[in-house]
């Protein structure tokens, strides 16, 4: 029998209601339901927009000011900022890869806006022709770099020169860089240009392949809490240049001296190549430097071709490393 009483009500309203929900759907064209966005691994955080590749997103910001949100994944894609404030952040630190891919005959990422902020992502395996592919190519503008890692490739970061700008580096890895085999002549870990400021703190170099570790043209440097590893290091060259001189900070640093060097007479050079800046008051102390054990040899914490006043103290040196030597 027919159950007409109130409580049967939303029983039987529920059950024919599903049922027209349901006729509904199956009236929707298979092609329409198909039609439906796919969400892409880009997404920008201000607009809620998602692209299928970087350099979309990056395009769809423009000369503006956005945060690109990056799902894990490797990407084999490479891109082009050409203006605005940008970052670029992985959705989970250190799930996010680019790898091999470069545009431009430079880099996974090539910079050429305002400002770029870089946080949480890998950059591995760039090459190309003339021996300096990069994870990035900075030509102008601010960079902040933060938990990034970049691992087996000719280089690891390459600038041009902006003296107006600054380069932050924080609690990043370099890895398996650097290579003095091609055309373009070596290729390093990092290699700035002629910017104001380089700060580069909390973070780890090892196994070079080539080059120096850090290799720098910026008028001050604030290099400071970070680990030189050189145990793996292969026919690799100083730790530290300040190729043009600078002024500055390099303190509360840790520096291994490897067996395989095409150079080892120092850790740290001071304007070997010219004094664009001037060196007066650079302050280098508290400080680590030793050799890999069992290795015996003669080097310098500090090779100076500037003549300028430095300040080198309570720094922690092995036997066998000179603290200071006039070039």
């Amino acid at each position: 029998m027919f159950d007409d009483s109130p409580s049967a009500i939303p029983v039987r309203l529920g059950w024919m209601g599903a049922a027209a929900i349901a006729l509904a759907v199956a009236a929707i064209p298979l092609a329409a339901l198909l039609a439906q966005p796919a969400r892409g691994p880009f997404s920008i955080e201000e607009s809620g927009r998602s692209y299928a590749n970087l350099q979309q997103a990056l395009d769809a910001i423009g000369n503006g000011r956005g945060t690109i949100v990056i799902a894990p994944g490797v990407y084999r894609q490479c891109a082009v900022q050409e203006g605005g404030i940008i970052t670029l952040r992985a959705e989970q630190r250190g799930t996010v890869a680019f790898e091999e891919e470069t545009c431009e005959g430079k880099a996974a990422l090539v910079l050429r806006g305002r400002s770029a902020n870089i946080d949480g992502i890998i950059f591995r395996g760039m090459a190309v022709e003339d021996g300096n592919g990069a994870g990035i190519r900075l030509e102008q503008g601010d960079l902040t770099i933060s938990q990034s890692w970049f691992v087996d490739s000719q280089q690891g970061i390459l600038t041009a020169n902006d003296p107006d700008s600054a380069i932050t580096i924080d609690k990043s890895t370099f890895s398996g860089l650097g290579t003095c085999e091609n055309s373009a002549g070596c290729a390093h870990s990092i290699y700035t240009g002629d910017y104001g400021l380089l700060r580069v703190t909390r973070s780890r170099f090892e196994r070079g392949t080539g080059g120096h570790y850090l290799k720098t043209r910026a008028a001050r440097v604030e290099i400071e809490g970070n680990s030189f590893d050189d145990a793996q290091g292969r026919e690799s060259n100083y730790m530290i240049d300040l190729a043009a001189g600078a002024t500055g900070r390099i303190a509360g640093n840790w520096f291994v001296q490897g067996r395989d060097k095409e150079n080892y007479s120092a850790f740290i050079a001071v304007g070997p190549e010219d004094n664009l800046h001037p060196s007066h008051g650079l302050t280098i102390v508290d400080n680590t430097a030793r050799f890999v054990p069992g290795l015996s040899r003669s080097s310098a914490f500090v090779a100076d071709w500037t003549g300028h006043r430095l300040v080198i103290e309570r720094n922690e040196i092995a036997p066998g490393i000179a603290k200071y030597d006039r070039r």
